[in-house]
């Protein structure tokens, strides 16, 4: 089986503090951290570590591609983000921009205090175009089978045009979604478009709902052509809905013992890892709830 993600990828640097800074405090910070983000890189590096490696006829493995803006193929950042993602993450169908040496850049400020953090994103690099996009998924007709197209919902005008496109191409292919990034306008129009959606706390919270469930209920009326929707709560857990069967399942945020928040940092991106390889990979022998279940385990781990 072969997955297909689209979305942006960062170099992060993150600082850890003891609490976020108010206006022009000076602070000092106890670590600084600098690694590869971006939502589609981090789905794509936790599923790299849970399916098995093989080939792209091989029933028992996922064939996992990324289609990102990069700079230039011999630029530092273009190298270490394909060390970064291993083996695993085939970056051949990615879009490099020759003229640029410098990647998209995330600035995050994490708190001691409440395990929160704050993004600030640069980026320089132009945006990935529908044409763009048709030449890089055109090549993956070499692959065998129908792929699954995994979106961030960053680009929702592009990418509604880049999912018509599968639709009218790839007619077998399933297509999931991010709606994340609160009051980013198109995102709803997006959700309408694909097979499963997944909702962001902050984003739900934008748009009036007071609890996953809630929101679920709701946009399940609103997202037509969805089969499954899924929302992430923070400490408050998930929820799936299923749309054949008209059940919502929560389920409480994993704990055990003595764990306690360490990095919320990419606990989104792992959830929704979570949730592909249970379609995916488990599909014939997992059901709703277990697939539910594994993804917010799969997460309270990471956090």
């Amino acid at each position: 089986m072969t997955l297909v993600a689209t979305g942006a990828c960062y170099f992060d640097t993150i600082l850890t503090v003891p609490h976020y800074p108010s206006e022009d405090e000076k602070l000092r910070a106890s670590t600084i951290d600098r690694r590869r983000g971006g939502n589609c890189p981090n789905t794509l590096e936790v599923l790299g570590q849970l399916v098995p490696r093989g080939s792209s006829n091989d029933e028992s493995s996922l064939n996992l591609n990324l289609i990102t803006v990069l700079p230039s193929r011999s630029s530092a950042a273009s190298k270490l983000i394909k060390i970064g993602l291993g083996d695993q993450v085939q970056l051949d169908h990615c879009i490099y921009r020759e003229q640029f040496d410098e990647p998209a850049s995330s600035y995050i400020i994490k708190s001691q205090n409440t395990g929160s953090r704050t993004i600030f994103n640069h980026n320089e690099l132009p945006d990935m175009t529908l044409q763009e996009f048709i030449i890089a998924v055109e090549n993956l007709r070499k692959v065998s089978g129908q792929p699954w197209f995994h979106f961030e919902g960053r680009m929702p005008d592009v990418t509604t045009e880049c999912i018509k496109y599968i639709r009218d191409h790839f007619p077998g292919a399933r297509i999931s979604v991010e709606v994340e990034k609160p009051g980013r306008p198109g995102l709803q129009e997006l959700a309408g478009t694909a097979d499963v959606v997944f909702y962001s706390k902050g984003w739900a919270q934008n748009k009036g709902y007071t609890s996953a469930q809630e929101c679920l209920k709701l946009q399940s009326l609103k997202a037509c052509q969805a089969s499954l929707l899924f929302c992430t709560w923070g400490d408050a857990g998930a929820a799936a809905f299923e749309k054949q069967t008209g059940d919502i399942l929560h389920v409480p945020a994993y704990t055990e013992g003595n764990m306690r928040i360490a990095d919320t940092i990419g606990a989104g991106d792992t959830f929704i890892a979570g949730i592909l390889y249970g379609l995916i990979y488990r599909g014939k022998d997992w059901d709703f709830e277990r697939r539910l279940k594994f993804a917010n385990y799969l997460a309270g781990l990471k956090l």
